[in-house]
């Protein structure tokens, strides 16, 4: 991916520059990050994880190849130029197979990984820090780098055979697992400077060894905790001053940055922080699907005092009940008592519910709320009440009075620009790619 190749190079020659990465399958965040990419003339990162869509399906049903053609067509409809598009596959390797023999699981990765870059995903994480069945743990280092470079290698070999540029990688991992926090939030250990020069250097050496010497000048980041993540209620925020060493240190490697994960719902003046202490690459997710929750469910109250409990369409209800019937996806990771995890089903900052809303039971009380308030449009002065920043936008000319659904994707729209912001090139108008 030679143009995000060159970002990381202005980054390293001086420019405050980075990228987000939107990490969400919904198609209502994707339409925003595409028009905020649009709006501001820029290109887009856009990330699918190894649970989310691999050869399987996923959760989402998508093989990487789905979730491309997805993108693209929302991209179409939006008349955004797909070339814009970069694609990055998140935590590939054994993480959605470590139940299965470290060899079954590898085999998958392989196939994994293989059908991420012929699909045209060129930004690939390289996570194999999980261990499996039959492994003894920890992983040591040694280990986890001899499996990232032998996909590493299956990356360059589906890139030779099936074309386009040529892939980069992002090594390294944080804690928590994908898919979040499963308890309180504990307290923070930043990732030393002698822990991301150990990973960088057996990387480096495992890359040379298995010869893939000349693949690591496109190895663009490592994953570190410079201290940001949030918990069910709570969230950690950066603090510049405990990084700074971690921070300095990656400054002595020409072609590396950092990339930081979960950090939603850390202030705009963070995510400047952040990208000017070479966490360069912002991941965000729950934090634009907690956007949308919120929209939808001010959408909800709107509706059922509007047009009364009879004709409403009961959406936070409906959720509700689906996700009793179906708790995988939210059961290992809220505790307590009966109350205090119906509060977290509702309104975690990890946004479980993010797993639900494409239940087809949900999609339908979606559809029938945005009927109702378009068949029978809201006073503004209730809408002042729910959605008061969105209120704003309307009496400013920028948002339509008529739309419920532009309403909510100007609450993500608010979140995107946050990182919007924070990444481009601290010069007038947008960053030029």
């Amino acid at each position: 991916m030679q143009s995000l190749l060159q970002l990381i190079h202005r980054h390293k020659s001086g420019d405050a520059v980075g990228i987000y990465s939107v990490c969400s399958a919904h198609p209502w965040v994707l339409e925003s990050a595409l028009q905020v990419a649009k709006e501001r003339k820029t290109a887009v990162l856009i990330e699918a994880t190894s649970n989310q869509v691999n050869q399987f399906g996923g959760y989402t049903g998508m093989q990487p190849s789905d979730f491309r053609d997805k993108i693209f067509n929302i991209a179409n409809k939006l008349e955004f130029p797909t070339q814009q598009i970069w694609l990055g596959g998140d935590h590939l390797g054994p993480n959605v197979w470590q139940k299965l023999s470290a060899e079954h699981a590898m085999t998958f990765s392989e196939t994994l990984i293989y059908d991420y870059v012929k699909a045209g995903f060129r930004k690939i994480h390289l996570d194999c820090s999980m261990a499996c069945a039959d492994d003894a743990t920890p992983l040591t280092d040694d280990i986890v780098a001899q499996r990232a470079a032998r996909l590493c290698a299956v990356a360059e070999r589906s890139w030779r055979e099936n074309g386009g540029e040529a892939p980069v990688y992002v090594i390294g991992t944080e804690v928590p697992i994908p898919g979040g926090v499963k308890s309180a939030l504990a307290k923070i250990q930043i990732t030393s400077a002698q822990a991301a020069a150990k990973t960088l250097n057996i990387h480096q050496n495992t890359w040379h060894n298995i010869g893939l010497t000349d693949v690591w000048p496109r190895v663009i980041a490592l994953v570190v905790q410079p201290g940001v993540e949030f918990g069910h209620h709570q969230v950690e925020h950066y603090q510049p001053e405990k990084a700074k060493v971690l921070s300095q240190y990656i400054e002595s490697h020409p072609h590396i940055v950092y990339e930081a994960h979960s950090t939603d719902y850390q202030t705009p003046q963070t995510y400047q922080n952040l990208v000017r202490d070479h966490f360069a690459i912002l991941k965000v997710g729950p934090a634009l699907t907690f956007a949308l929750r919120e929209g939808l469910f001010a959408l909800d109250k709107l509706d059922r005092e509007w047009n009364g409990e009879l004709a409403a369409a009961h959406l936070s209800e409906t959720l509700e009940q689906v996700m009793m019937e179906q708790p995988n996806y939210w059961r290992p990771y809220y505790q307590g008592s009966a109350h205090q995890q119906y509060i977290a089903r509702q309104y975690s900052l990890s946004d479980r519910i993010r797993y639900y809303w494409a239940n087809p039971k949900v999609e339908a009380a979606v559809e029938k709320l945005l009927t109702n308030l378009r068949q029978h449009p809201v006073p503004l002065s209730m809408l002042s009440q729910y959605l008061p920043e969105q209120m704003a936008a309307i009496n400013a000319g920028r948002l339509s009075a008529t739309d419920p659904k532009a309403w909510v994707k100007d609450k993500i729209r608010s979140v995107l620009m946050h990182y919007a912001i924070a990444c481009e090139t601290k010069t007038e108008g947008a960053v030029v790619l």
